[in-house]
């Protein structure tokens, strides 16, 4: 009987945070950043549109950085340069098309930041499933869940708001008070 090979033991790779955070560094700056664009205009009530456009044709560049090293080939990174441009140009369209003066007057600005935050998640959802990419296809999830996030912890704020006045209405009521003697 001949003894079978021994092979090493595969090494875990180990977890470096710091290295782990510069790899998704875009990912997470895109993120934050369509966040922020939403807190931005339902707060100051303003539309930023450039703000926007700027998020989608970053979006486009994260998706192209994404599916570089999967394309190889002159005619493969060609194919993926057109695919993504094309698909955020649509994008881009969509969101000037609820930008439009006419749309405007029908959407509080609050609810315009939340439809174009949803373009931008639908938009990187599908480029990710095109890129066959689970971190963009997470990105656009991720952005997408932050919307009704964002209008719970509204609410919630308003309710806590609301329920710290009452609780301090009730003691203010009800505090034991010193009578004062009368002379």
């Amino acid at each position: 009987m001949s003894e079978a090979p021994e092979f090493p033991e595969p090494v875990p790779e180990q977890f470096n945070s710091l290295s782990a955070v510069l790899r998704n560094l875009p990912y997470i700056a895109a993120l934050a950043l369509a966040i922020f664009g939403v807190a931005y205009s339902s707060f100051t009530g303003l539309a930023i549109n450039g703000y926007w456009e700027f998020l989608a044709v970053a979006m486009a560049l994260v998706c192209v950085a994404a599916g570089w090293p999967n394309a190889p080939e002159r005619q493969i990174r060609f194919k993926l340069i057109w695919t993504q441009a094309a698909h955020w140009l649509a994008i881009l369209v969509a969101m000037n098309l609820v930008l439009l003066r006419g749309v405007q007057q029908l959407l509080p600005i609050q609810a315009t930041g939340l439809v174009l935050l949803l373009l931008l998640a639908t938009g990187t959802f599908l480029a990710g499933i095109n890129l066959v990419s689970l971190r963009i296809c997470f990105l656009g999830f991720a952005m997408a869940m932050s919307i009704p996030a964002m209008t719970w912890f509204k609410q919630a704020s308003l309710l806590l708001l609301l329920g710290g006045v009452a609780i301090a209405g009730l003691a203010i009521a009800f505090w034991p008070r010193k009578r004062r003697a009368v002379d």
